[in-house]
């Protein structure tokens, strides 16, 4: 692929795969709190009964790993252990921890594999859905890959350099192996051809490392670019066979598309990709500081500071995202990442859509995060994002998913659908006032993005600006 990398690597910041989908977990809570307009006039018999579009989605199977940082006598992660993450959904696509089972390959400790002389890799550049990334072809570059970039590299690009990439393990030979060659109409979709461009992108460009972990159609590996300033990246590895077996062409094309055109701090970052015969590569922001599933499942909770923080990050990337007519339809923690400075990234964009006339049918997502309008399967707007950021703010602050309920899926919908909020006591009366106002059953009355921001929860743990212009923390 040809790819411009023109300065898209300054202020690199550093991450990881995408953690497993949850369907599972509880929390000891009091406040009783009901809000909406939802029916419970219903039969419980009604109510209990999924629809069938959700049945159809509803993998009984697939549940999240036990917050651990939850109270021992807790019955949050009563029964879920980790011989029971294996279903995943079905078009998911997410990564969980990678086993060591490729014995490392002669020559291939630490290097850059060629794919063992097979069909040479085509190049190419995304311009997506916004229209080319990088529009301007007499943009100076000032890339890893730039022979006359810079010569003063940036801090970011010295700390690269010192980080350790760890050593590699062939995964990527052993894996591609075993794979077939995609022909047809499939292999012309996941081609994604594009013109344009002149920084040629190739799997021998990059020093393969340790990996970061392995997903539903490939692996994730710690990387560096071979040209100076060697910049480390995430190199995420996509199986064309896998894909086509999936029957997800199209919407792999689309989270590339999507992803590829977003510009935030707390969206990770996709600098590029490209393809061979059995594989698609993408090069990708690396965060730093990992998952922030397994920090919320370590600590049990967050405390209200550290919470209001990551939920005013989230609102300014939603209402980004909103802005570009691209609606997420599945926050939570396994999606989102942490980086260098501690900032949140949103990571994952394999339910995303961009949707100009902004409503949706198609039920995506995970159960806890689902809102009325999609278990009942009615059409959707953006608002579902408002709605998953409410349910987020109170796994923050709570330890777990308001609606859940371990009776089964139709319990959890039931609550979802009647709004059967429980607030603990421990939350504070401000964080309690934020989650009630996401959290409505009519679409229209949840708190819009630009008002969460100026939410006097989120302005009280606002960092502040000192007599000098720097933020105190």
């Amino acid at each position: 692929m040809s790819q411009h990398l023109s300065g898209m690597m300054g202020g690199l910041s550093i991450g990881g795969p995408p953690s497993p989908s949850p369907v599972g977990r509880s929390q000891t809570s009091h406040h009783h709190l009901t809000s909406g307009t939802a029916s419970s006039s219903a039969s419980s018999n009604g109510q209990n009964r999924l629809p069938p579009v959700l049945k159809k989605y509803m993998n009984p199977g697939l549940v999240r790993p036990p917050n651990t940082g939850l109270a021992s006598g807790s019955s949050a992660s009563a029964g879920y252990g980790d011989s029971q993450r294996g279903p995943l959904l079905k078009l998911a696509g997410v990564n969980v921890p990678v086993s060591s089972h490729h014995p490392s390959k002669a020559g291939s400790a630490v290097g850059s594999p060629s794919g063992k002389g097979k069909s040479g890799l085509s190049q190419h550049t995304a311009h997506g859905i916004h229209g080319p990334a990088h529009s301007t072809s007499s943009r100076a570059l000032s890339s890893s890959m730039n022979p006359n970039a810079a010569k003063h590299p940036s801090a970011a690009a010295s700390a690269s350099r010192a980080m350790e990439l760890g050593k590699y393990d062939g995964g990527l030979e052993a894996d591609a192996e075993g794979k077939d060659v995609v022909t047809g109409e499939a292999a012309k979709i996941l081609e994604m051809e594009s013109a344009g461009g002149t920084i040629q992108l190739s799997l021998p460009a990059f020093q393969i490392g340790k990996p970061l972990g392995k997903g539903k159609f490939g692996r994730v590996y710690m990387a560096r670019t071979k040209a100076p300033p060697h910049f480390i990246v995430a190199l995420k590895c996509l199986h064309k066979a896998e894909i086509v077996q999936g029957k997800v062409e199209k919407q792999v094309r689309r989270e590339i598309e999507i992803q590829q055109n977003l510009r935030h701090p707390n969206v990770l970052r996709l600098y590029g990709y490209f393809h061979d015969q059995k594989r698609i590569f993408l090069v990708l922001e690396f965060a730093a500081k990992g998952e922030l599933y397994k920090q919320l499942s370590k600590v049990g909770k967050f405390d209200e500071k550290r919470s209001s923080r990551y939920i005013a990050q989230m609102a300014d990337a939603l209402a980004y995202l909103h802005k570009k007519h691209v609606i997420h339809r599945d926050i939570k923690p396994e999606n989102l990442l942490i980086g260098l400075k501690g900032e949140l990234k949103i990571a994952d964009f394999g339910w995303s859509v961009h949707a100009p006339g902004n409503r949706r049918n198609t039920l995506c997502g995970t159960l806890d995060y689902l809102p009325p309008e999609m278990v009942e399967g009615k059409e959707h707007t953006a608002q579902v994002d408002l709605w998953a950021l409410g349910v987020l703010c109170y796994e923050f602050v709570a330890g777990g998913p308001p609606f859940e309920d371990l009776s089964g899926h139709a319990a959890t919908y039931r609550r979802i659908r009647n709004i059967d909020l429980h607030i603990p006591d421990s939350v504070s009366a401000e964080a309690a006032d934020l989650i009630t106002r996401l959290l409505r059953y009519n679409p229209e009355d949840r708190l819009p993005l630009t008002e969460v921001m100026v939410h006097p929860w989120i302005k009280r743990y606002q960092k502040k600006r000192s007599m000098g212009g720097t933020r105190e923390s």
